[in-house]
């Protein structure tokens, strides 16, 4: 199974016109956006064994991005109501 990368705009393709927005307007939703992004490569560098940490390490990042993950739909959804 090939590993890749998990961007914001693949993660929410129906929702590309209010992430923009968002990006744009929301200095809080970018902030999100970059610390997702920073998470995203480091565990794309992890699971393709650039980085080895321990698997713990791995997984705490993985919840990280999935938290984050979960707090841009957040911001995403209230945005498009």
């Amino acid at each position: 199974m090939p590993i890749e990368h998990h961007p914001v705009i693949a993660e929410f393709p129906n929702n590309t016109d209010t992430i923009h927005r968002l990006k744009a307007e929301d200095p809080q939703f970018q902030r999100l956006m970059d610390e997702y992004e920073k998470i995203d490569k480091e565990v794309f560098r992890m699971e393709e064994g650039i980085e080895t940490p321990e698997d713990i390490v791995l997984n705490e990042k993985k919840k990280l991005r999935l938290h984050l993950k979960d707090q841009l739909a957040e911001k995403i959804d209230q945005a498009e109501r």
